[in-house]
């Protein structure tokens, strides 16, 4: 099954009403063999047949070449070979799915494209093994009504296979008189260490979990402690840095709940997503983040939470 431009796309404005009630959209899709993979709608820009695609020299692995895609030349990926998956097809997959995400635009090749599910993320759980080729690429699965289970791709983690880390720089550490603490939460283990790489370039101490459910678990921990011990929460804890879309619980309730908890009053949250469009940036703001950074830019993202940390947060 083929999907044009308008039966994929939906309007913004419809899309953005999914901030803050925990569910989202995939594109599902297969590369060839039985498992069936998903990806979530945000950060697919459009859906084709295979273009002419341009070889050239020195691409890294699975990339099969360049297009020209409305004046920008862009890499196309074949996903199968990316993630390694013997028991594909042999030859060019039939469709591609343009991409965006970390302020790419990529072409992903694949076998075909089947149609757009609307899940709740608490239905949406990480991999644990169950997942058969190309599990490194996996950051959750879920299940259709008839009992199959969808694959959802790691971006981030076929983005650094494909292309490398970009290293982080040298930075200014913060004031080394004060202690500055920063909780953080994301799904992937590629954005888990650079956010850790760059918090500790800025002498900052940190925390993490790997879902938005996790993340209030312990979140609320912390505030309900520093609660029974007559202690200002904002005295342990400076900031939260949280990713827009994991398992269980997404940024954007995990937001809500933060926002709407006196306790962590005066703390700041910055959401960080690959998800870079003006309408992640919309969704974000509306459920009352303090700041967007995009992944993944060591340099603004310190530059972000630099002012948020050093600046008085008391009333």
């Amino acid at each position: 099954m083929n999907l044009s431009d308008n039966t994929l796309m939906e309007s913004v404005d419809a899309r953005t009403k999914l901030a803050g009630s925990n569910r989202m959209e995939i594109l599902l899709f297969s590369l060839g063999t039985q498992e069936i993979f998903g990806i979530n709608v945000f950060k697919v820009r459009e859906v084709s047949k295979t273009p002419l695609i341009t070889k050239s020299p020195n691409m890294p692995a699975g990339v099969e070449g360049l297009i020209s895609l409305r004046g920008n030349v862009i890499p196309v990926l074949s996903l199968a070979r990316t993630m390694g998956l013997t028991d594909a097809p042999a030859g060019l997959a039939e469709a591609m799915m343009v991409t965006e995400y970390s302020k790419r635009i990529l072409g992903f090749l694949v076998h075909a494209v089947d149609r757009i599910i609307r899940v709740d993320w608490d239905k949406v759980r990480a991999p644990d093994g169950v997942i058969s080729g190309g599990s490194h690429f996996i950051t959750a699965i879920t299940e259709l009504p008839d009992g199959k289970l969808v694959s959802i791709l790691d971006v981030e983690q076929i983005l650094a296979n494909t292309f490398g880390e970009a290293p982080v720089g040298e930075m200014e550490r913060l004031d080394e008189d004060i202690e500055y603490n920063v909780f953080f939460v994301d799904d992937s283990t590629v954005a888990r260490k650079k956010i850790a790489e760059v918090l500790d370039k800025l002498g900052v101490k940190h925390k993490h979990a790997v879902n938005g459910m996790e993340a209030w678990t312990r979140l609320s921990g912390m505030a309900g402690h520093a609660q029974q011990a007559h202690q200002d929460l904002r005295d342990e804890l400076q900031l939260i840095l949280v990713d827009a879309e994991m398992p269980e619980m997404d940024g954007y309730v995990l937001t809500k709940h933060i926002k709407s908890d006196p306790r962590f009053n005066g703390i700041p949250v910055v959401m960080h997503s690959s998800l870079s469009s003006e309408a992640n940036r919309a969704m974000g703001k509306s459920v009352g983040v303090d700041a967007y950074v995009a992944k993944f830019d060591a340099e603004f993202l310190a530059e972000t939470v630099r002012p948020l940390l050093t600046k008085p947060h008391r009333d």
